[in-house]
């Protein structure tokens, strides 16, 4: 004898109505990550207007040569931020060279290669590295790594002189170069760097990963088949808001340049400024020198606002930033 049982009867639209709405916490919740949200746009559309409207003199009396002239020197009324700007990707550039290739070899190792034990180890690591401030970095540079790097930028010139980076004048000094500057900021951004594509490569989809070994591919062989396409837009974007970090690193490039605009494909030599850094070194400035200095730091505040933006966009159309189940 069989027992019908009862069919389950579908929730009542009321009953459906009242489990999709919100509760009060979610609510909340909403409102302020919205607020939040809103307050950072609201700030940032602040400090651009402030910089706009503070920029103004330094406009008017320079137009558009502010962006065409090399010097900056606001005592003759020479107002131009070409020098700096130059200066400021180039010191960007050499530190996104050196960082990124280890920020990916790092990131491997932490997900492909370490221990459970031994990867949360260095997960933390790494996250502490970003803590480090940035005045440390500089003064470490300036009293210990530059003159340890001044006999290798020599053996460049000596071996790889044809190259025009790796040129230099005669008597020249190999101190306070633009690439002793970008090897102190590569490592302040190798942590964010490191981090952005480690957590890219921890979102590889497993059934990928073990169809690639099922298939008797080696570990290597699945990594360049399968891991590294897949955060291939996380590498990308990762190393761009490396480079926004890049752009606007103050302190130590103070300390480790001469903070003289020019423009030179020298880069081991004496000699380079960062818009920062002028900024830094020049902050007691009044009057149009100060308007010449807020109308670079509009400048460097677009560039770097550019270069993040771009980034976001990057990892939101790959398919890491997707999500695994894209």
């Amino acid at each position: 004898m069989t027992v019908a049982l009862p069919r389950p009867q579908p929730p009542s639209p009321a009953r459906r109505a009242v489990a999709d709405r919100p509760s009060r916490a979610d609510r909340a919740f909403r409102r302020v990550t919205t607020g939040a949200g809103l307050a950072m746009l609201a700030i940032l559309v602040v400090i651009g207007f402030f910089l706009v409207y503070r920029s103004g003199p330094a406009f008017d009396a320079s137009g558009f040569g502010f962006f065409t002239t090399i010097k900056f020197d606001a005592a003759n009324g020479v107002l131009g931020v070409l020098g700096l700007l130059y200066g400021t990707v180039v010191v960007a550039l050499i530190a996104i060279c050196v960082a990124v290739p280890l920020s990916i070899l790092a990131a491997l190792y932490i997900t492909e290669y370490a221990s459970g034990r031994l990867r949360g180890f260095l997960t933390g690591l790494v996250d502490l590295l970003a803590a480090i401030p940035s005045l440390l970095y500089g003064l470490w540079g300036f009293s210990f790594l530059g003159p340890q790097v001044v006999p290798v930028s020599a053996w460049l010139t000596d071996n790889f002189g044809w190259f025009p980076p790796f040129a230099h004048r005669d008597n020249t000094l190999f101190l306070n170069s633009m690439f002793i500057a970008g090897l102190i900021v590569s490592l302040m951004v190798l942590p964010i760097t490191t981090s952005v594509i480690r957590e890219v490569f921890a979102q590889t989809p497993p059934g990928e990963k073990e169809a690639a070994l099922a298939l008797g591919s080696t570990r290597w062989g699945m990594i360049k088949t399968v891991v590294l396409p897949f955060g291939r837009g996380g590498i990308i974007g990762g190393s761009m808001l490396g480079m926004g970090r890049a752009l606007g690193e103050t302190i130590a490039v103070s300390l480790l340049l001469p903070q003289v605009p020019q423009i030179t494909t020298h880069v081991l030599q004496f000699g380079g400024a960062t818009i920062s850094g002028f900024i830094a070194n020049n902050s007691g400035a009044s009057g149009l020198a100060l308007s010449g200095l807020m109308a670079a730091g509009l400048v460097l505040f677009v560039f770097t606002l550019a270069t993040n933006f771009t980034a976001s966009v990057i990892i939101s159309r790959s398919r890491s930033g997707a999500g695994v189940d894209a």
